[in-house]
């Protein structure tokens, strides 16, 4: 598909709008533009604010199911452009196939799963004296900012929580994965009425201004712990209601009565998933004495035979790492990794174009190494 001759624009008031400028979006296969996606300004992003407000009023006064019935229409809508969601999320974050198509069903299920959810009003204490029921109101415009790692799934995890309750969105995806998240605005805009959802593209340089806005009652967001302390800050000015999903440093835990290979499977599956870019991977593995050896020479094994190539391919495993500053971070990670412990597969980054980064299993390394303390978010 030639992605740079689709109309990329961004979703205004239920319309699409050319931003003020655009940018290009890298494969990170290639390390080379594949498109542009149109950039907002400040002005733009005020406007969006302003849609959402303007259209809160008309969406909260819909009765639960009708809001029910138009999530549940967007969610056809997406389902009938599955294929073209799944390829244009290759194209801009890297993913294998089989992880792109796990995304967008995942993303279409997630939708149609929280029209089940139950928000009618619940009696909390009844008694002789007491009357109390808990009621969900929706707050107003929520601002919806989203990272490159799982752009769609991420995206409609917050979509469709606020939605279903009555509120409004502007939401404004990675600048590095913008695409899909514009190609979902635009799929909302000809399903929901005009305002609902709105979508702008910034290249960094919005998010405090969005966090901040006195028209946002509400914050969701999934990125790096640094910058949700930077919308946490932005967010404080105004006392919004904010919800973070940040990074860790998970350890995978091996006991005694384990199968090492059974283990090491598992243990693999959860650290690489997505070239190991999932806040939740497994990023350190304990496993006792008595298995280290067997763990550490099956995890070697199985990272050895895994097949790192452009997601688009047939038969890759595991693809690119999503940009050049991640890319950058890993490649520095793993020379100073290789000082601190012994590398038993992969450890060589390949020249050549794209973001490639090999499976990468590390033993006996010690508890203050980088890759022990720091969030990789990466395959080593």
């Amino acid at each position: 598909m030639n992605f740079a001759e689709m109309d990329f624009r961004l979703i205004i008031d239920g319309e699409k709008v050319d931003g003020c400028d655009t940018m290009p979006v890298i494969d990170p296969a290639t390390g080379t533009a594949f498109a542009r996606t149109p950039r907002a300004d400040a002005a733009q992003l005020d406007s969006a604010v302003d849609a959402a407000a303007r259209a809160f009023p008309a969406w909260s006064a819909l009765s639960v199911d009708e809001r029910r019935a138009a999530m549940l229409k967007l969610a056809d809508a997406l389902e009938a452009k599955a294929e073209l969601l799944t390829r244009l999320l290759i194209a801009e974050q890297g993913k294998p196939m089989a992880e792109a198509q796990y995304e967008v069903g995942g993303t279409i299920g997630l939708l149609r799963g929280f029209t089940s959810f139950d928000i009618a009003p619940k009696t909390l204490r009844k008694d002789e004296t007491t009357h109390i029921v808990g009621h969900r109101t929706p707050l107003g415009v929520v601002a919806v900012i989203t990272p490159w790692n799982f752009p769609l799934m991420l995206l409609i995890s917050k979509f469709g929580p606020a939605l279903l309750t009555g509120n409004t969105i502007v939401a404004k995806p990675a600048p590095s994965t913008p695409l899909t998240s514009l190609l979902l605005g635009e799929i909302a805009a000809g399903v929901l009425p005009r305002g609902v959802v709105n979508v702008i593209v910034d290249d960094n340089d919005l998010g405090d201004r969005l966090s901040g806005h006195p028209g946002v009652a509400k914050v969701a967001f999934t990125g790096s712990t640094a910058t949700g302390k930077q919308v946490m800050r932005s967010a404080a000015s105004t006392i919004k209601r904010l919800t973070l999903e940040l990074g860790g440093n998970d350890a995978a835990l091996i006991l005694e009565d384990a199968d090492p290979k059974a283990a090491a499977a598992a243990v693999f599956a959860s650290a690489m998933m997505n070239a190991g870019q999932v806040c939740v991977a497994a990023k350190r593995v304990y496993a006792p004495e008595s298995l280290y050896d067997a763990v550490c020479d099956e995890l070697a094994l199985i990272a050895s035979n895994t097949v790192v190539d452009a997601g688009i391919r047939q038969g890759t495993q595991m693809g690119p790492v999503q940009n050049a500053k991640q890319y950058d971070r890993l490649r520095d990670l793993m020379e100073d990794t290789r000082a601190a412990g012994r590398i038993v597969a992969g450890g060589d980054i390949p020249d050549g174009p794209g973001y490639f980064v090999p499976p990468t299993i590390v033993r006996d390394i010690a508890d203050d190494a980088r890759l022990v303390r720091e969030e990789q978010f990466g395959p080593i």
